[in-house]
């Protein structure tokens, strides 16, 4: 087997004011393509084959660097300091209160969303390639930026392997102790075509619980079991078959947007499992995290124009985001999201992609 090539490394465009800004092709002996950029450390396209061989990218995003500084979807991106949501842009560490933006209003109830004004996913990296056929993007973010507390120093590497997996591995280090919840945030659709809708992909979650939220999405605190909601997806199900049921989750979210929780464990293990019937294309996602959050797209519109023009309309992608609980710094019983001095942050979130016939979607479940 022949190695990967040699990262590739091309000027993207410049910022506003004047900032260079690389973009790096990362490419494997299976014709799979990734392309990851400083802006955001955000992953701009992925490239893989279907059953047949022919690749095409599966994700939603846009053409150049221009279109990128208008994401206002967080198409791609590495979000930061804390992704997902606060309750009012409030928490408290260490007996001292924090007050940070209100830049979500779900229900007309304002919180505080992956990161504020200008989170992780709004900033410029600092990226050079790897001996793993990877790029590792740095950023500092300095103590107060966006309300958060100490400075914070950020690596996020993305490596792809010989056996077609895209790895995100995130890690951090802090002056003062604050709080993190990194969060990688692509829009999926495996059909390769982003004018189709991903109510039609089978997906599998490993987690046999979930967080209900209030109206303002904002977890209420209790960990429900999934069986006999429509958000069980612990054997593989059709994403379309239940999100329109009559559930006060469902309706909060107008579809699918939650927490999905794992069982208590340590190390990396399989999360997810989402395979596009017609294409044959399957992405696994495994995690160090406790929880993942399925959003189904449900608050696209078919107003933005993003790659070759194409306007996404409701639920044409979905995203899996690993990740801590949201709303943790408010959550005593949830796992903690502070970062102390001498600590290090560690996230691992790992895709696997393969094509397989129709009729291979496998049984497995969790129990």
């Amino acid at each position: 087997m022949s190695s990967p090539s040699a990262v590739k490394q091309e000027v993207f465009g410049k910022m506003s004011d004047g900032r260079e800004v690389k973009i790096f092709t990362l490419t494997n002996q299976n014709g799979l393509e990734a392309r990851v950029t400083e802006y955001g450390a955000i992953l701009v396209s992925m490239k893989t084959p279907d059953k047949v061989g022919k690749s095409a990218d599966i994700t939603h995003g846009y053409d150049d660097l221009a279109g990128w500084l208008t994401n206002t979807n967080y198409f791609g991106a590495t979000i930061g300091r804390f992704g997902n949501r606060i309750k009012d842009g409030k928490f408290t560490l260490d007996g001292k209160p924090y007050t940070l933006a209100t830049n979500n209003d779900p229900s007309g109830l304002p919180c505080h969303l992956h990161g504020g004004i200008k989170g992780f996913d709004k900033v410029l990296w600092s990226g050079k390639p790897t001996a793993e056929n990877g790029v590792q993007f740095t950023y500092v973010s300095k103590d107060g930026e966006e309300g958060y507390p100490g400075n914070l120093t950020v690596k996020v590497t993305y490596t792809l392997t010989g056996d077609n997996e895209l790895k995100w591995e995130a890690c951090a280090t802090t002056d003062a102790p604050t709080i993190l919840n990194l969060v990688h945030h692509t829009y999926w659709n495996l059909s390769g075509d982003p004018g189709t809708s991903i109510n039609d992909h089978v997906l599998m979650l490993a987690a046999p619980n979930y967080l209900p939220t209030d109206a303002g999405l904002i977890p209420t605190g209790v960990i429900a079991p999934v069986a006999g909601t429509p958000l069980d997806f612990t054997k593989p199900t059709v994403i379309g078959e239940r999100v329109d049921a009559d559930f006060e989750a469902l309706a909060f979210s107008g579809g699918y947007d939650h927490a999905w929780v794992f069982e208590k464990g340590t190390g990396v293990r399989l999360a997810a499992r989402v395979k596009d019937p017609k294409s044959g294309r399957v992405m696994e996602i495994s995690t160090d995290q406790p929880a993942i959050q399925f959003y189904g797209g449900n608050f696209l519109a078919g107003t933005v124009a993003g790659k070759g023009g194409v306007k996404y309309a409701r639920r044409s992608a979905l995203c899996l985001e690993t990740e801590g609980f949201p709303d943790s710094p408010n959550k005593p019983s949830f796992p903690s999201p502070v970062l102390r001095p001498g600590e290090t942050y560690r996230h691992v979130m790992i895709h696997k992609f393969t094509a397989e016939q129709p009729s291979s979607i496998p049984s497995e479940s969790i129990t």
